[in-house]
């Protein structure tokens, strides 16, 4: 059935293609929002870059007619009309509700369109908002509200990046022994969508507690044993469960531009990203540098500006990621040079004090992502940190900075947020997940089982 969306300002700045989303139905947009969408215009942050693009699409769509008769949108059936807020129906809201600010505007613009559709037989009407607040005060005056949800993915549902198979012993030992098993040629495997390099557990059927670990290799439908995750340990790191063996093999393979790692706190996605670009940057060469990035939103209150130089100013947002750098290069007590000048723990194994080291060679990087538009990143090993506090215009933003021969590896925890405009859903890291699940040069794992200590694992359990 055909429906009537009024639109609220917030789906607008969190998509500026929502206009166009809505299929062969009605799209509503009152006059407040546009009025809203003026005062974001001169925003220097993504709210402002969407405000001026929404304000592009209307007055293009301005060319194809009067705006408040109603226009066509990219000829799919759909219109979209700019309406008044009338005083009359604005007097007939609720005494609470008469305030006139824009929330109550567009409230009474919904209302007048579920009114008119009443007496005239129209299309029945939804009120898309983000606002919490706003959709129930929907609700108390009889209005249908929903939550913008094109963007939204269910985390409950979100794609693991592993799954476990039955085999035979047999097939087992060919997969070992050929390096390569056809799909087809397990029996449980059949009427299973395995994605693109997704992590498989074959379990012995006649022996439960005996297990390979393999990949599946959509090009040749086959499932191929892991090469890389068992024979290299990098440096104090190595892969401590089977989540962080799927993630390191991923880590370590060229061919994987894109990865994205998700699990709460503790479960290595750091660390094991880190150790990975480190080894390939410093030991293997096969990137020129290893940018680390993450988005610079506090836990708590703001403490204010911070003085000094850009890295100075950065060193308080990126102390997490040094911390990691840190214990990466720092060596251990058995691993550093005796002060008698000798080599202890191999002559030929050289040691690195702390990160700065590779950074004054030109080997690492680390900066705010806020200057990342604009840039053009080849040949890199990058790591976004925290991604969970992305949007999904951020996380392609990001994305479409890579450039030849360069990989990117996303880690977050999507229950773990602390940007105010995104939630578990609608965040980028989780809707990253999803629209490049399958793809051949990407990867996923989700990580489960916390190896930071006994405590912050029972803490990310219980707390």
């Amino acid at each position: 059935m055909r429906k009537t969306f009024v639109l609220d300002t917030n789906v607008l700045l969190h998509d500026p293609q929502a206009l166009t989303r809505f299929e062969d139905n009605a799209v509503v947009i009152p006059i407040e929002v546009v009025e809203e969408i003026d005062r974001f215009k001169r925003d220097p942050s993504e709210k402002g870059r969407n405000a001026r693009q929404i304000s592009r699409l209307l007055d293009g769509l301005r060319e194809k007619g009067n705006l408040a008769d109603g226009v066509s949108i990219d000829g799919n059936g759909g219109t979209l009309q700019v309406v008044f807020c009338r005083s009359e129906t604005l007097a007939q809201l609720p005494p609470e509700l008469k305030g006139g600010n824009g929330d109550n505007n567009i409230l009474a613009v919904a209302l007048e369109q579920l009114r008119s559709g009443l007496i005239a037989d129209q299309p029945p009407v939804v009120l898309v908002t983000k606002d919490t607040n706003l959709r129930i005060k929907a609700d108390a005056v009889g209005l249908t509200a929903q939550d913008y949800t094109t963007d939204k993915v269910d985390i409950a549902d979100l794609y693991p990046g592993v799954c476990e198979l039955t085999a035979s012993a047999a097939a087992m030992d060919t997969l070992k022994g050929d390096g390569g098993l056809p799909l087809s040629a397990l029996p449980s495997a059949q009427g299973v969508t395995l994605q693109a390099n997704e992590g498989v557990t074959l379990v012995d059927q006649a022996q439960p507690n005996h297990t390979l670990l393999a990949r599946y290799d959509a090009r040749r439908q086959s499932l191929l044993p892991l090469q890389r995750a068992g024979k290299v340990r990098l440096g104090k790191v190595g892969a401590r469960n089977r989540e962080q063996t799927f993630a390191l093999d991923l880590l370590l393979d060229p061919a994987v531009q894109l990865l994205t790692l998700v699990g709460k706190a503790g479960t290595g996605k750091t660390l094991l990203a880190l150790a990975a670009g480190l080894h390939q940057v410093a030991d293997e060469h096969l990137y020129e540098r290893l940018l680390v990035t993450r988005p610079v939103i506090s836990l708590g209150k703001e403490i204010g500006f911070l003085p000094g130089s850009l890295e100075e100013k950065m060193g308080p947002w990126m102390q997490p990621i040094i911390d990691n750098l840190d214990f990466l290069l720092g060596g251990s007590a058995d691993d550093e040079a005796p002060r008698g000048g000798g080599s202890r723990g191999g002559a030929n194994r050289p040691q690195r004090s702390n990160w700065t080291d590779l950074k004054g060679m030109g080997l690492l990087e680390v900066e705010a992502i806020s200057y990342i538009r604009g840039r053009s990143i080849p040949r890199q090993f990058m790591v976004v940190d925290e991604a969970q506090n992305l949007t999904p215009h951020e996380v392609k933003t990001i994305v479409t900075r890579v450039g030849e021969g360069t990989k990117i590896v996303f880690t977050g925890d999507p229950y773990q947020i602390d940007n105010p405009y995104v939630d578990a859903e609608s965040n980028g890291l989780t809707w990253l997940v999803e629209r490049f699940k399958g793809q051949t040069l990407a990867g996923h794992v989700t990580l489960i089982r916390g190896e930071r200590s006994e405590l912050a694992e029972l803490a990310a359990n219980l707390l």
